[in-house]
């Protein structure tokens, strides 16, 4: 097979093929070759009105309040290798990105900017991962490869009261796509609070034969005590009430342990307690997993503790042939009890279910208006 150009990675990027670099960004809505850097009014026209066409007269755009903006409108074939955003004034969860793969009106992603980037608090928190990267100042980093095979079109709606200030580049390749390759989907999702006992819902309504490869979750935990007992788990492919893959806590699915507390001892503590007076959740971020951002009440506005956390199934994606659901519980512990006692949890649940594959996508549910998206 002649090769693409598609996939690269340390073992092969010396191959060499005849794929098309190609980027779009402020400064070349079209992505043309030759054509960048052409513009002779723009926003910053009045910054560079001593320097003349070429000197960063087009970096940015600005969204107004309700408004859509196509970041990227892409006739051929080929992928997308690289996304690179920031955003200023708006509010990250106001900010809806949505991605359409060849000719379909339904998007294969819709979600908030700020989630859809492992940030859903509006906070900054470095992120370093292999898939997703956010950078000091607020850099937005997408590294997921997203074949096309006739067209790909990125939109961002502005759902804030005010107007929405981004720069961003998008690159990528025009090259021949493999019958194999699968299109790149993202799903936005958010229940606020949980009914008691109820699961919550990660994705459901999957059509298609693909792999899921990702989850990020932002979790308001609206009790005290530890919040991370429950278990993810995937049904697919006629599975009933039980699911083929079911993990043993969120914690451990997240690729930490023991309530992210390094100060737990070896020998677990009483469940649910931590290690003691100096018990603390532990940030970290590594390619496949972290726990980038813990947000600690300050004893006066800030009144919950805040999630956000990220796993990738880079190297063991979740295969499915027909359909996939993926739910995880909401699960703490009751306190006052002689028994060690589960609870079940009522949180602020926000989360992105990032899967691969084969089209027509199936309709998301309904995004919730700008009032029930909103994090203060």
């Amino acid at each position: 097979m002649v090769f693409s150009g598609l996939g690269l990675h340390l073992g092969n990027l010396s191959r060499l093929s005849n794929a098309q670099s190609r980027s779009i960004s402020p400064e070349n809505f079209t992505g043309e070759k030759g054509k960048g850097g052409m513009a002779v009014d723009g926003p910053a026209a009045r910054q560079a009105r001593d320097l003349g066409q070429g000197w960063k007269i087009s970096p940015y755009v600005v969204i107004e309040p309700g408004a859509t903006f196509a970041l990227a409108d892409i006739e051929g074939q080929g992928a997308i290798q690289q996304i690179w955003m920031t955003l200023a004034r708006g509010r990250l969860r106001h900010s809806i990105l949505r991605i359409y793969w060849d000719d379909q009106d339904q998007p294969s992603v819709e979600c908030p900017a700020g989630d859809f980037f492992a940030s859903g608090w509006e906070d900054y928190a470095q992120v370093s991962s292999l898939a997703v990267c956010v950078n000091p100042g607020r850099g937005f980093n997408c590294y997921w490869e997203m074949p096309f095979r006739k067209r790909a079109r990125f939109t961002l709606e502005n759902r804030s009261e005010e107007a929405l200030t981004i720069y961003y580049q998008i690159n990528y390749t025009l090259t021949d796509v493999p019958e194999d390759c699968a299109y790149f989907h993202a799903q936005f999702r958010r229940t606020n609070p949980l009914l008691y006992k109820d699961v919550y819902t990660i994705l459901d309504g999957i059509a298609g034969k693909g792999h899921y490869v990702g989850t990020y979750m932002a979790w308001g935990t609206n009790s005290n005590g530890w919040w991370g007992e429950g278990e993810i788990k995937f049904f697919m492919d006629g599975d009933g009430e039980f699911p083929t893959i079911c993990g043993t806590g969120t914690e451990d699915y997240f690729c930490g342990a023991y309530n992210f507390d390094p100060s737990v001892p070896w020998m677990l503590a009483h469940p649910g307690q931590g290690g003691g007076p100096a018990s603390r959740y532990q940030e970290f971020t590594t390619p496949y997993a972290g726990l980038p951002q813990v947000i600690r009440p300050d004893g006066v506005y800030r009144s919950q503790q805040r999630f956000g956390m990220y796993r990738w199934h880079i190297t063991d994606p979740v295969r499915f042939e027909k359909e996939l659901r993926v739910t995880i519980q909401a699960l703490g512990w009751r306190h006052g009890v002689k028994e060690p006692k589960y609870l079940p949890l009522q949180d602020d649940i926000a989360s992105v279910a990032f899967w691969y594959q084969t089209l027509p996508t199936a309709p998301f549910p309904k995004l919730p208006d700008a009032d029930h998206l909103e994090v203060d």
